[in-house]
């Protein structure tokens, strides 16, 4: 009996000091509850570093003070908008002499610290870029051999939000390497949204529930690029692989499909409500890529409007998806909210005529035989509707509609 006991005990304390190393290496900074919201320089500016050409358009500290100062001044921080990050290119392309990453003393003069400290003045936060990597995406100096030095430069210069991109590496050892990030930013007690590209670089994809456990949300399919096909690329490859993702999707842990592109060069005004529609019914986070100096009004209203926004950011958390798939070239996405109500997004896909799309409530997941519906973007309620619901959705736009129990 002694000698089972002892066992027994063993097991016991291997068990408890398991799990003490476990919650050290998770995540646990409390923070993106909903999907985080913001501006992020990559797909709008990319790798400009020639600010004697282009010095309103280059990376530089210069840029990311005017989005913050467009930001706080031009409503967008009031409608949850929070976040303004820095992609690549923003380092020396060497460490300083105690190893520690340098921002480029030309474009950023003031240091990270000082630019942090400008855009918490705007009642903002600063997101900033580094590589699981030997390198950066552009070839600056990746993170593999300097983890637990890298979090603590960033939080010692008031960093809010770290993505965290996996070029020049092995996938082979993200498994290990992404949570060794996540050890280090716990470490440093200060809390940092963290943004990982580790599923992006895998094929198969990893375990997404896994990756729930160190990240607050990831990257998983390639970058988009300023074209409504890629637009397209991505919400397919969404709904193919919506049952997987779902279930790791919640408070804390978002599914990333990358940068909003409304009011860059190439979507319409439909094609831009249509994935302000989509990012927000799959609860993703919304991070625009623009130049907001530059911001036509029509696209300013889609990326402000409170009600698509207030879906995006509905406390259930729940990701949305899409239900129904037409071969006429429409579909019909929906998520539960947490009042429960249903949003649902009526997709059109055809580019010659508007169309009217139909749905029963029983397709969405309505559990009443009567709903009050409200159109979204027009911000008109649309009356009482008994058991289904028929609208027109214009080429390539969306109706994006709330129904609630009547």
């Amino acid at each position: 009996m002694k000698g089972s006991s002892f066992f027994r005990n063993y097991f016991n304390f291997f068990v408890v000091f398991t799990l003490l190393l476990d919650c050290a290496s998770s995540l646990d900074n409390g923070l993106s509850l909903t999907p985080p919201m913001g501006w992020m320089a990559w797909e709008r500016f990319r790798c400009n570093v020639d600010c004697d050409t282009f010095p309103d358009t280059c990376i530089s500290e210069k840029l990311f003070m005017d989005m913050a100062d467009r930001m706080a001044e031009d409503g967008f921080r009031d409608v949850g908008y929070e976040y303004i990050s820095i992609d690549d290119c923003w380092m020396e392309k060497t460490r300083d002499s105690e190893g520690r990453l340098q921002a480029d003393k030309k474009r950023f003069p003031s240091g990270i610290r000082a630019l942090a400290d400008y855009i918490h003045s705007k009642k903002l936060k600063l997101g900033i870029y580094a590589d699981y990597g030997t390198h950066t995406c552009a070839g600056y100096p990746g993170s593999i051999d300097n983890i637990m030095l890298d979090a603590q430069t960033f939080a010692n210069w008031t960093v809010d939000y770290l993505k965290f991109d996996g070029c020049y590496s092995d996938p082979k050892t993200m498994a290990t390497g992404y949570p060794q990030m996540t050890k280090a930013l716990n470490a440093t007690k200060r809390p940092i949204v963290f943004s990982c590209s580790w599923p992006a670089y895998l094929n198969p994809k990893p375990d997404y529930q896994v990756v729930a456990k160190y990240c607050n949300l990831w990257r998983n399919y390639n970058d988009i690029q300023d074209s409504w096909d890629s637009v397209l690329t991505i919400i397919d490859y969404y709904a193919a692989n919506q049952d997987a993702m779902i279930k790791a999707a919640g408070p804390g842990n978002w599914n990333d499909p990358d940068e909003l592109i409304i009011g860059d060069f190439s979507s319409s005004f439909e094609e831009s409500k249509s994935q302000f529609a989509i990012w927000a019914i799959m609860a993703s986070p919304l991070i625009m890529s623009n130049d907001l100096r530059l911001l036509a009004p029509e696209f300013k209203d889609i990326l402000q409007n409170k009600d698509v926004i207030a879906v995006n950011q509905d406390k259930l958390g729940v990701q949305g998806k899409r239900v129904y798939k037409s071969t006429s070239h429409y579909e019909i996405w929906c998520k539960p909210l947490a009042d429960k109500s249903i949003a649902v997004v009526l997709f059109s896909r055809r580019t010659d005529m508007p169309i009217q799309i139909s749905f029963t409530f029983k397709t969405v997941g309505f559990t009443g035989s009567s709903a009050k519906i409200r159109d979204l973007f027009a911000a008109k309620d649309l009356g009482v509707f008994e058991n289904s619901f028929r609208g027109l959705v214009n080429p390539s736009g969306v109706l994006m509609l709330r129904m609630i129990a009547n």
